[in-house]
C-alpha cells in the first residue's frame, strides 16, 4: 500500500502544529480540489489573501471586476462542484449579487468569502468607508441573505473552524451559494492543524424511507403501464452527478429521451433513443410530437417545470408527470420531500423489473442534423431554414452565413470531452440544434439568463479544465469553447485580459450580428400590427436600442498584450469550413477568437419556425374576424402583417442590403495574428 495513504493530511503536507484561520480555510478548499479563487483584493480581505500562497497548489485568479468574478466562480463550479469567490465588505459583495443570484437559481455550489472590518469597529458602529454611514455593518449581509442557502458572519474566534466547515459542506451538498463573513481581526487567529485530518461531512442525509417507498411504488406502476412515455433530463442531472443513474434508467426502460437546454451534456446524444432538445413551444416538430402526446413524462433533475415569455412557453402538456428534483419528488397526486436525487434514482432503477414494462419501442426518434442540399436552392432566402448549402458546391465560397448552417457545422466539429459554453441569445437557441458527443459538458445560464455571463464562465471553466488535466495528465486536455454574441461580449470582455494573463486557451466564437438579434427579432414581430416590414427594419427609426457600437474585436489581444493567440474573421461559408477543417486549429492549444459575421435579423431555426407558426395562427384568426369582408387595402396590409412568406421576403431584402455594405469582399478569408494583427492573409495559418 502507498505509504502516503497511511499518513494524515498534516503529515503528507508537512504542516506545523498551528495554522492561521485563513490558512485552514485554504487547506479545506484544497481538500475539495478547489485550487483557484476568484475575486478582487480589498482592504478587508487582504489579510486573508496574504496567506493564500502559503498553501501549495492554490492560486488567485485576480479578476477585472467582482461581477465577472462571480460568473467565473460559477463556471468553475460547474466542472468541479464548488467555486470560491472572495470580495471585500460592502462595495465588493454588493457587486456580485447578480452573479450569486444566478448560481442560486441554477443550483451551482459557491462559497462567497467576504472580508469584513474588525469586530470591535463593527460593535462600536464607527463611521468607515464602504458603509452607508449609519453604523449598520450587517445591512449588506441582510440584503442578500435570500440568495444564499446558508450564511454566517463569524463573531467569535472559537466559531471560525465550525463555520468554515459548515459553509463548505452546505455549498457542496446543496449545490447552492453560501456566504461566509470573516472579520479582519479573526483571520490570523491560530488553530490546530490536526483539525484538517477530520474529513468534511459531505454525506447526504438518508432519505425518508416511507416517502421513498411510496414514491418508488407509484412511479413503477406508471412505468409499467405507460404506452407513450418520454424521459427528459434537466440541469440537476449534472449538478448532482446522476448521469450514470439517468443512463441506467434510460437503458432499462428503453423509453425515448430528451434533454432541456440546461440538461445538454448529461446524457448520450448519439443513442438511438435520443430525440433532441425539448424547449417547450419552440421545440422541433419531431420533439413536440412525442413529448406533447406522451402519456407519461419522467423529468430527471428538473430545475424549472414551467415558465413563459411573450414569445414562447415552456410547459409539459401531459397531466401525468414525474418530477425528480434534487431533494424531492413530485407526482400528480402529491409531493414527497426529503428524497435526495442520487440515492432515490439509484433505488428506482434497481427496483425496475423490465419484464413488467408494456411499452414497445417505436421507430427511433433520433435527432436529425440538417442535410446538405444544393447551394442554388439554399440561397433563395436567409429565412429558409429547411435548407443548408452544400459544402462541395463552388458557390459556398461566396455565400453569406446564416444561423442554421453555422450550427450544423459546429455540431460536426465538436468532439468527446469538449466543454461548450453558450451565451443568452442566439447562441443559447442555436446550440439546441447541435448534438453533443459523449463526455461533452454544456454550460449555459438558461434560467437566470444574465447577459454577459458566458465570458466570465469561460474563464472559470478554463481554469477548471486546466486543473482537471493536471490531475489526469494521461487524458487529453479538454477544449473549452465559448459561443457569445457581440452585445453580450461587450458587457464582460475585460476577462479576456485575465485569460491572457494566465495563458488560458479557450476558443472564443464571437457571433457578430451588430447587436441584440433575438430581442431585435422578437420586438419587430410584436410591432407588425402597426408597421410594415420595411419600416420595422430601419435601425434609425424604432429599433436602434438593439444596435451597439461596432468594435475592432480581433485587435483586443493587442490591447491586452497577448503573445500567443490567433484571430479570424469569418464572412462566408467557405471561411468557416477552412477553419473547422484545419487540424492545427482544432488541436493546438492557444487562445483563439473567431469573429463570425451574421445578418442582423438572422435567428436560429427554432425561433424562426415558432414565429412563422404564430403568423399563420394570427392570419387565420384575422381572416375569421374579417369574414372575408376586408377591403383591398386591408388585405394588402394583412399580407405585411400576417403572411410569413411575404414578411420573410421583406426581411431578407433589407438584411441583404445591410449585409452587402458590411461584407463587400465576402469571398476573402482573413486571419490576423499576434505578428501582424491588421494584416489580411489568404491562409489561416500565419501565427506567432
Amino acid at each position: 500500500m502507498n505509504n502516503l495513504a497511511l499518513k494524515s493530511y498534516t503529515e503528507n503536507n508537512m504542516l506545523p502544529d498551528e495554522l492561521t484561520v485563513s490558512e485552514y480555510l485554504f487547506h479545506r478548499l484544497k481538500q475539495l480540489n478547489v485550487n483557484t479563487i476568484f475575486g478582487l483584493p480589498g482592504e478587508f480581505n487582504m489579510s486573508l489573501l496574504d496567506k493564500l500562497y502559503n498553501v501549495e497548489g492554490m492560486r488567485w485568479a485576480g479578476n477585472a471586476n467582482e461581477l465577472n468574478a462571480s460568473y467565473a466562480a460559477d463556471g468553475y463550479s460547474r466542472l468541479k462542484k464548488l467555486g470560491c469567490l472572495m470580495t471585500t465588505f460592502g462595495v465588493g459583495e454588493l457587486s456580485v449579487i447578480n452573479g450569486i443570484a444566478g448560481s442560486f437559481s441554477e443550483n451551482v455550489g459557491i462559497i462567497h468569502i467576504v472580508g469584513m472590518p474588525p469586530i470591535q469597529i463593527q460593535r462600536s458602529q464607527l463611521l468607515m468607508h464602504h458603509t452607508l454611514g449609519n453604523g449598520d455593518y450587517n445591512i449588506f449581509h441582510r440584503l442578500s441573505d435570500d440568495i444564499y442557502c446558508y450564511s454566517a458572519v463569524v463573531t467569535h474566534p472559537n466559531l471560525c473552524i465550525q463555520e468554515i466547515d459548515k459553509c463548505l459542506s452546505k455549498a457542496w451538498l446543496s449545490q447552492k451559494p453560501v456566504y461566509l463573513g470573516l472579520p479582519e481581526n479573526l483571520v490570523s487567529v491560530k488553530v490546530k492543524s490536526t483539525l484538517l485530518n477530520t474529513p468534511l461531512d459531505l454525506k447526504l442525509p438518508n432519505n425518508d424511507k416511507d416517502n421513498e417507498n411510496i414514491a418508488i411504488d407509484q412511479i413503477l406502476k406508471k412505468i409499467y403501464s405507460a404506452k407513450n412515455p418520454a424521459i427528459i433530463a434537466d440541469a440537476c442531472v449534472t449538478r448532482h452527478s446522476v448521469e450514470k443513474e439517468t443512463q441506467m434508467l434510460i437503458e432499462k426502460t428503453k423509453f425515448p429521451y430528451f434533454v432541456t437546454p440546461m440538461g445538454k451534456g448529461g446524457v448520450d446524444e448519439y443513442s438511438k433513443q435520443f430525440g433532441g432538445v425539448f424547449v417547450g413551444s419552440i421545440s422541433s416538430a419531431k420533439v413536440r410530437e412525442i413529448v406533447d402526446f406522451a402519456d407519461l413524462i419522467i423529468v430527471i433533475g428538473n430545475l424549472q417545470s414551467d415558465f413563459k415569455t411573450t414569445s414562447f412557453h415552456f410547459t409539459y402538456k401531459t397531466k401525468d408527470i414525474v418530477m425528480i428534483s434534487s431533494s424531492c419528488v413530485k407526482l400528480k397526486n402529491g409531493l414527497y420531500p426529503e428524497l435526495h436525487i442520487k440515492e432515490f434514482l439509484g433505488k428506482l432503477v434497481d427496483n425496475i423489473v423490465t419484464t413488467k414494462i408494456t411499452y414497445k419501442p417505436i421507430i427511433s426518434p433520433i435527432m436529425n442534423i440538417p442535410n446538405n442540399i444544393t447551394s442554388e436552392e439554399s440561397f433563395e432566402s436567409l429565412t429558409n431554414y429547411s435548407k443548408t448549402p452544400d459544402k462541395n458546391d463552388s458557390n459556398v465560397n461566396k455565400t453569406l452565413l446564416k444561423q442554421e448552417w453555422v450550427w450544423n457545422e459546429f455540431s460536426l466539429w465538436f468532439r468527446e470531452g469538449d466543454i461548450i459554453i453558450t451565451e443568452t441569445g442566439t447562441s443559447a437557441f442555436g446550440i439546441n440544434q447541435t448534438k453533443f458527443p459523449n463526455r461533452t459538458i454544456g454550460i449555459s445560464q438558461t434560467l437566470w439568463g444574465s447577459t454577459g455571463y458566458s465570458v466570465g464562465a469561460c474563464l472559470g471553466a478554463s481554469f477548471a479544465a486546466e486543473e482537471i488535466h493536471q490531475s489526469n495528465p494521461n487524458i487529453e486536455k479538454p477544449r473549452v469553447i465559448l459561443f457569445v454574441g457581440d452585445g453580450a461580449f461587450q458587457l464582460t470582455m475585460q476577462e479576456l485580459s485575465t485569460m491572457v494573463k494566465w495563458n488560458l486557451d479557450p476558443y472564443i466564437f464571437l457571433m457578430n450580428n451588430q447587436g441584440y438579434s433575438v430581442d431585435r427579432f422578437l420586438t419587430h414581430q410584436s410591432r407588425r400590427n402597426n408597421s410594415n416590414a420595411n419600416n420595422i427594419l430601419k435601425s434609425n427609426n424604432n429599433n436602434d436600442y438593439f444596435d451597439i457600437q461596432l468594435w475592432d474585436y480581433l485587435n483586443l489581444f493587442n490591447l491586452f498584450n497577448a503573445m500567443n493567440y490567433e484571430t479570424y474573421k469569418v464572412l462566408s461559408c467557405n471561411d468557416l469550413l477552412k477553419i473547422l477543417n484545419s487540424k492545427s486549429f482544432s488541436n493546438e492549444h492557444r487562445i483563439r477568437m473567431v469573429e463570425i459575421i451574421l445578418p442582423p435579423m438572422d435567428v436560429p431555426k427554432s425561433l424562426m419556425e415558432r414565429w412563422v407558426q404564430e403568423q399563420e395562427e394570427k392570419k387565420r384568426k384575422f381572416d375569421i374576424i374579417n369574414n372575408n369582408h376586408s377591403s383591398e387595402d386591408d388585405c394588402h396590409d394583412d399580407e405585411s402583417y400576417g403572411n410569413g412568406n411575404n414578411y420573410n421576403g421583406n426581411i431578407t431584402e433589407m438584411v441583404l442590403k445591410k449585409r452587402n455594405t458590411i461584407t463587400a469582399n465576402n469571398s476573402d478569408f482573413y486571419l490576423t495574428s499576434s505578428a501582424s494583427p491588421s494584416t489580411a492573409y489568404s491562409s489561416p495559418f500565419s501565427l506567432k
